[in-house]
């Protein structure tokens, strides 16, 4: 196999992984504010806020995200709205996780006992102030492993932004596969790439976890 093939082109593969990276993070950012709403939303007392919150959760988790990042894409500039590549795939990974990190915050929420916002109520907080100053802390804290899957799973999935020429790893590693024909040793790598962003990131989410576990004792 021709491995020169990487240090060759070892500059664009670079870029590719700053690019994916830039991704990941702007998507997470979303995805956890869009989260927290629907999490709230599918625990109030509002039956319409309860069925918006599930109703967005069903219908995301239930649409590839392919399709969602290709409407982003191909779809929207039908009305008049244009995106590029780059913000198509920021825009759909955050939304598509969204729906995923909202139920895992919901379950963390529905965790408390119902006893800690019924205090904080009573102590003058209003239901928001309620949920953000006491409820949400206690839920993150139990949610940490589930949260930490889903931020994988993020970075894995900005990988579909290559089908919207972005030149995240994926897409720099299919420009360079069809310049060379090397194939074998440039996926690989790109392998290798996302295995440099995903390792570092479940290490980070266990010390975060062990950590809080700790203060939490």
């Amino acid at each position: 196999m021709r491995w020169s093939v990487l240090t060759d082109n070892l500059d664009i593969l670079l870029q590719g992984l700053l690019v994916t990276l830039q991704v990941s993070v702007l998507a997470w950012l979303l995805a956890v504010a869009i989260g927290v709403v629907v999490a709230l939303l599918r625990v109030t007392r509002s039956r319409a806020a309860r069925f918006l919150g599930t109703a967005y959760v069903e219908f995301v988790r239930n649409v590839p995200l392919l399709v969602l990042i290709f409407f982003l894409f191909f779809a929207l500039p039908d009305i008049g709205i244009t995106l590029s590549g780059f913000w198509a795939g920021v825009i759909g990974l955050g939304v598509y996780t969204g729906a995923f990190i909202g139920e895992v915050l919901r379950s963390g929420i529905l965790g408390v006992p119902r006893g800690q916002l019924e205090a904080a109520l009573s102590s003058g907080l209003t239901y928001l102030q309620a949920m953000r100053l006491v409820i949400l802390p206690q839920a993150i804290r139990t949610t940490i492993p589930p949260l930490g899957n889903q931020t994988i799973n993020l970075i894995k999935n900005s990988s579909l932004t290559a089908a919207v020429s972005v030149f995240d790893i994926l897409g720099t590693a299919n420009l360079i596969g069809s310049r060379t024909f090397a194939f074998t040793p440039v996926y690989i790598g790109a392998a290798m790439l996302y295995l440099v962003l995903t390792i570092p990131a479940a290490i980070g989410v266990n010390a975060v976890e062990r950590r809080l576990r700790i203060g939490y004792r």
